[in-house]
């Protein structure tokens, strides 16, 4: 939800006072579907855990139950992969609507003739490319 994030723009003008700007885009339904997704996995493993050791002899027993957690499971990885396509995307979409050049671009007071306008620091997106990765 980057359209929360304000930031200040200077104003040459008047030095007193800096506008405030918001970030454009909303790609939090790819961070909440890939986080929701990993609690579900979580909850299933640990249910699927209790199953196995606590009541080994219905798994063993029953047929159709070990059939169940595979395509479960099948389902769960599967979900997995589209979640971690549609976070690398996300996550690619807001590092294109940080960046500082594209930041600098949509300060109106950046555009003026004899403005030279820099980023101070570049974003940290180590720990955001972890996440994609795992």
């Amino acid at each position: 939800r980057l359209y929360q994030i304000p930031f200040g723009m200077p104003n040459c003008e008047d030095e007193s006072e800096a506008r405030t700007l918001y970030l454009v885009g909303d790609f939090s339904a790819p961070a909440e579907f890939f986080v929701t997704l990993g609690v579900f996995c979580f909850l299933y493993s640990m249910a699927a855990l209790v199953l196995y050791l606590r009541f080994h002899s219905l798994y063993t027993e029953n047929t159709k139950l070990p059939f169940t957690d595979f395509c479960v499971t099948v389902c769960f990885a599967f979900f997995w992969l589209v979640a971690a396509a549609a976070w690398g995307k996300g996550l690619s979409d807001v590092k294109a609507a940080t960046r500082p050049s594209t930041l600098i671009s949509a300060m109106g007071v950046c555009q003026e003739d004899g403005v030279v306008c820099n980023a101070g620091t570049t974003p940290a997106m180590g720990l955001a490319n972890i996440s994609v990765v795992r």
